[in-house]
Formats: structure tokens, sequence, C-alpha cells
């Protein structure tokens, strides 16, 4: 999960320019051609909303006076979404009133350069809200990453749930989910001390994170217990990949308790397409709640799966 993290930080930064003039994006592309920056661009403000939302870049540069949509509308919208709101935007215009600087800031600009500006500041001024756009994207990142276990915690399960269960039915894809709990996990902390206990934790995520895949979700939800979000997988797709983190999880050694095992039991739901999803995400996290208690009073160490209507139950065990 760390090297995902630092790799999006080390690709180069996109700007999105936003501006009617084909003059600016031509000057504007040559001179910051040494920034090492992509620069985007768009000739109004409802193409380049749009391209922001599509594109996520690290800054946007924005115009004001635009045909279709002008620079304060477009920066309205650009605050209003969840998708665009942080990205940082300096205003770029002929405007130069008080007015419209403090109407600029009070729409969530970060900076505004008059037109026409000196290259040499714009470049510095790009280079100072790149790097405090970064050091903010990073600071969010690791404030949805569990310290433990590396893996994301609880508060980014549910926004991502969300998101991945409104893209399901959008796109009429196949999606699972997966609620996994450690067997018999306190006598681990009562017997071999917290800190076994914690890298016991540490461990499972590792083999969770390993076996995953890069579009799959996988969350620390809390104490033992750990949970995943499979895009695009169906119910027995999903149950084979739980089944495969069961096994290896039951086969590993531990330095601090040589002898002693740590198993988990695992509740899956899922749909095999988007058109047949009719409940909530909270109702997914219910009934993969569900099969997890029936692993567990059943005997532990196995994993259950069932489809969103309750049917295609699958169960694997020890032995």
């Amino acid at each position: 999960m760390a090297d995902e993290i630092n790799n999006s930080f080390d690709s180069t930064p996109v700007v999105l320019l936003i501006d009617d003039s084909k003059f600016v994006h031509r000057i504007l592309g040559a001179r910051l051609r040494s920034e090492s920056i992509s620069l985007i661009g768009e000739p109004d403000g409802k193409a380049g909303y749009e391209r922001a939302v599509a594109d996520q870049p690290e800054l946007i540069l924005l115009d004001l006076d635009m045909p279709v949509m002008d620079g304060y509308e477009t920066l309205r919208v650009l605050k209003e979404d969840p998708k665009t709101r942080d990205i940082p935007v300096i205003v770029l215009s002929g405007m130069d009133s008080s007015q419209d600087k403090v109407m600029a800031f009070d729409l969530g600009a970060v900076d505004f350069v008059t037109k026409p500006f000196e290259l040499t500041e714009l470049r510095a001024r790009v280079r100072s809200s790149l790097k405090m756009s970064t050091l903010l994207r990073m600071l969010a990142q690791k404030a949805k990453i569990d310290g433990l276990s590396g893996l994301y915690n609880r508060a980014y399960f549910d926004e991502r749930l969300q998101e991945e269960y409104d893209r399901a039915i959008r796109h009429g894809h196949s999606m699972s989910i997966a609620m996994i709990d450690l067997d018999e996990f306190k006598s681990i902390n009562d017997t071999y001390g917290h800190p076994a206990g914690d890298m016991v934790i540490s461990g499972i995520a590792s083999v969770i994170q390993q076996e995953c895949r890069s579009i799959d979700v996988a969350c620390r939800y809390g104490g033992e217990e750990f949970v995943l979000i499979m895009p695009e997988t169906n119910p027995e797709q999903a149950f084979t990949l739980c089944n495969r983190i069961r096994e290896r999880c039951a086969q590993m050694s531990w330095s601090q308790h040589p002898n002693r095992a740590v198993t988990l039991s695992v509740g899956v739901v899922g749909a095999d397409d988007g058109s047949t999803i009719s409940c909530t995400p909270q109702a997914w996290v219910e009934m993969s709640d569900r099969n997890l208690y029936q692993a567990k009073q059943s005997g532990r160490n196995r994993v259950i799966a069932s489809s969103v209507d309750g049917t295609s139950i699958q169960v694997a065990k020890a032995g």
C-alpha cells in the first residue's frame, strides 16, 4: 500500500489550462515545458470542468472571461463537485479590480495572476501551487491508511463502497465484498501479548494485499476484522480469492508462537451484474456479516459466499 501511495506522486503532474485564447495555450505550452508538467487544455468553462472531472489534474489555470461558461461559474462548479473541489485553481485574468480578486478567492481560487502576466512569476506560482497540492494529497492519502496494517481504513471503505456500488449499477458490472475476521484472536493477545497480536494483524494484511488485484480495495474494518471490495467480480470469483487467502493464512508460521496457527473466517456476498442489485450498500455489509457469522458458528476457518439474492451459497473449510 505504501508503494502504491508513493507511486501516485512520482508521475508527471497534470496541469489543466481553461482559456479561450489559442495564443495563451500556445505560449504557456512553450514556456511551461521546462517545468516537467503535462499541460492539457480546454477552450471554455464547460469543457474544462468536464475535463477536470475526467482527468483529475493536479492544478487548474483558469481564465475568467470565456464563452459558454465564464470563469466564475466554472470555479463555482469545480468547488461544489466533490470530485474536483480539492484541485487548486490559479485564476488568469485581464480583470484586475479588487472586487474580481475577492470574488475569485471567495469562490476558492488559491492564486490570482493578472494578464498580461510575467512568465517567470507564473512559473514560480505554478511550482508553489503544485508543491502545496502534492503535500495536501499526501496528507489526505495518509488519513485514509490504517497505521498498523498498511491497508485502507474504515472511513475509506465506507467512501469507496458507495462509489463502487454506484459504478456497478451504472455500468452493469458484477461486484462482491467480503468480511474477514481472525479466529479466536483475543487469545493471541492474552497468551502471547499485544506485540504478537500486532504482528499477526500486519502479516495477515500483507497476505490479503498480495492476493488482491490492483482494482480491489482492501481495508482494515476494525480490530481483527478486514473487508474487501472486489469490483467486476462475481460471487464465485470472490469466493475463490477469499478461500485462497484463507488457505495461505492458515499455513503461515509465526515466530512468537510457532505452534499456534492463525485462521480466519470469511463472509462473501456479491452480484453477477449491476442489474441484479436492488439493496443498499449497507445491506451488502449486513449480508456479508451474516455469512461471516455463519462461518464462525459452523466451525471457523471457512468461507461462506452467497449472491445478494441469497442464492448460490458456497462453503469452503479446512480439511
